[in-house]
């Protein structure tokens, strides 16, 4: 019997993806949960063989989750559903060593299954999502460069930034400099835009 945890904040949604794992004859819902930060404890109670988790969990987001679970318990393994499938979502997903990344517009047979598949080590990740991560560019941007983006895009200035940071106004702005110019960008905000697209941010 596979073990599963189901992480899904939207309750009808939730209510779904656990009547229809648990027609499967040989899956069983051991647990299920509505944000990211009950995760783990709920893994340790239940030791599930996989864990299913929404992208967009409140407190922990499922990446994080799904790293958090790796090192703390690693023979859970992790089945990622998200709405979007950007090709710097998987790549991510793949940095943090998920198990699986599915679509939530999949067919519903292909969910069993792909928890079947990773519960049995095989990697699941729609073909056309792992040739769009495949082919996508690397982010040009530096740690810094990001970093000093992420910050302007959550709405803080070039002298909180650079408290923060520990750096010089006149650094934090030649880094937004270099960010625009590396992004091919007219200003900070379309630079903050281009690399929310490409999920860099």
């Amino acid at each position: 019997m596979i073990r599963v945890l189901l992480a899904e904040d939207m309750h009808m949604l939730r209510g779904a993806l656990v009547a229809l794992l648990d027609l499967e004859p040989d899956i069983e819902v051991v647990a299920e949960v509505s944000s990211g930060d009950a995760v783990l404890a709920h893994a340790r109670k239940h030791a599930p063989d996989v864990a299913v988790l929404d992208i967009d969990l409140p407190g922990k987001d499922g990446l994080s989750v799904a790293a958090e679970l790796h090192e703390a318990l690693p023979s859970c393994r992790t089945l990622i559903l998200t709405n979007l499938g950007r090709p710097g979502m998987v790549r991510r997903a793949l940095d943090v060593k998920v198990n699986g990344f599915m679509l939530k517009d999949s067919p519903a047979e292909k969910l069993a299954n792909a928890v079947r598949d990773v519960a049995a080590g095989r990697r699941v990740i729609d073909s056309e999502l792992a040739l769009a991560a495949w082919e996508s560019q690397d982010c040009p941007l530096g740690a810094r460069e990001l970093e000093t983006l992420r910050l302007v895009a959550e709405g803080h200035g070039v002298e909180e930034i650079a408290a923060e940071l520990f750096l010089s106004p006149g650094t934090v702005r030649n880094y937004l400099t270099t960010a625009v110019t590396k992004l091919d960008a007219r200003n900070r905000v379309d630079a903050i835009r281009i690399a929310r697209e490409a999920d860099w941010l």
